[in-house]
């Protein structure tokens, strides 16, 4: 993506490094590197007025995304209020102004948007996490998230093999396993045998989402909060859709 001088009345150095976030945002709502990429550069081309250039982002993507009503779980104002304050931590008053809503209509759709996650279908989980006290705790969240943990991997090829036995619905992973291995490694080598989508665990989500090759389509920021985790393992489970 080339950009010189300003876009928009927004500087490129503040649009550079909110690039991150709104790829991040952007695959949320499209499910995919590529589509949501594609978002993103949409949303370059002519920016709003917004308070910020990463506000100005979320507005054009926002405004830019298809949204088939039949077919998602969630009304687009309740999808999108869900995914600025958990996923983006935006509070609810931004992520309103964000959707070009009121503050109370703001609200209004994210406490929708809760009722309606509680009735979410859940699906077996995988957690590949080599510090134990981090993964039980990532275990007892996803229960609590209404999943079904079906075992955890602490190296590369403990995740290979478990992911093999479970065939798991979803795959939770941490990047660094220390002496495990690497968790993106151990994720290329279960992807080249079976599709399924991933969230992966860490602290520097930049990192992942440096435009630069193959990248996450989910990114979890540690650290994060049980709903934040809720929100992302019921969107990279269902891309927010409903089950036939």
């Amino acid at each position: 993506m080339s950009m010189t001088g300003t876009i928009s009345g927004h500087d490129r150095e503040a649009i550079i490094a909110a690039l991150p976030a709104a790829r991040r945002y952007a695959r949320a709502i499209a499910g995919s590197q590529a589509a949501g990429d594609a978002l993103v550069a949409n949303a370059l081309q002519a920016l709003p007025e917004a308070p910020s250039a990463r506000a100005a982002l979320y507005a054009a993507i926002s405004a830019a995304a298809p949204y088939d009503e039949t077919a998602q779980m969630l009304p687009r104002a309740a999808r999108l209020m869900l995914l600025l304050t958990t996923v983006e931590e935006l509070p609810p008053a931004d992520a309103a102004a964000v959707l070009g809503l009121s503050p109370q209509e703001g609200e209004a759709a994210l406490a929708d948007a809760r009722a309606r996650l509680k009735q979410a279908a859940a699906t077996d989980v995988m957690i590949i996490e080599d510090e134990a006290i981090i993964a039980l705790d990532l275990e007892a969240l996803v229960t609590r998230s209404g999943h079904r943990v079906v075992g955890i991997a602490a190296s590369e090829a403990e995740a290979v093999a478990l992911a093999e036995k479970t065939r798991p619905g979803l795959i939770l992973a941490d990047v660094n396993l220390g002496r495990g291995g690497n968790g993106s490694a151990a994720v290329a080598r279960i992807l080249d045998r079976m599709t399924v989508p991933v969230i992966f665990v860490t602290a520097y989500p930049e990192q992942l989402l440096s435009g630069k090759g193959i990248e996450p389509t989910w990114v979890l920021t540690k650290p994060f909060d049980p709903t934040t985790l809720a929100v992302t393992t019921f969107e990279a489970a269902t891309g927010g859709r409903l089950r036939p």
